[in-house]
């Protein structure tokens, strides 16, 4: 697992890609996005957006050969762990399609306006990611 390099940016976006997840906003967030791989192969990244002491976590995504190895769950947990070194107070995510996976994590069911306002800036809250996904936050000790 390494930090993303900016070479690194088609291979991210081709695996967004495959995953039907929002590339908007990828390339201006790369330098904290983590990457996991299988020789030269991408197998699995995920993303972190800052914004003051809140995060947004996202591009949660894995290879479909890759998955149920604990591929996410290695990216999601660096990334928490990047998050408290950072001094972020909290993170949050939205999600279509895994909402049932983040709560192993901490992460709870929130309504969207409960989310720090800072978020608002990310390209997922301006039209990235739909309206009806669910939202999820978590509070970093």
């Amino acid at each position: 697992m390494r930090r993303a390099r900016p070479e690194d940016l088609p291979a991210v976006l081709e695996l967004l890609e495959q995953a039907a997840l929002p590339r908007r906003g990828v390339e201006q967030h790369l330098g904290h996005f983590l990457l996991e791989f299988d020789g030269a192969t991408l197998v699995g990244c995920a993303g972190l957006e800052v914004y003051g002491d809140a995060g947004l976590l996202r591009s949660v995504a894995v290879r479909p050969e890759y998955r149920s190895r604990g591929v996410a769950g290695r990216l999601v947990g660096a990334l928490l762990e990047q998050a408290r070194r950072q001094g972020l107070k909290s993170l949050s995510l939205l999600t279509t399609t895994a909402e049932g996976y983040f709560p192993r994590y901490g992460f709870a069911r929130v309504a969207r306006e409960q989310l720090p306002p800072a978020l608002y800036a990310s390209e997922e809250f301006r039209g990235a990611c739909p309206e009806g996904a669910v939202a999820l936050h978590l509070t970093l000790g």
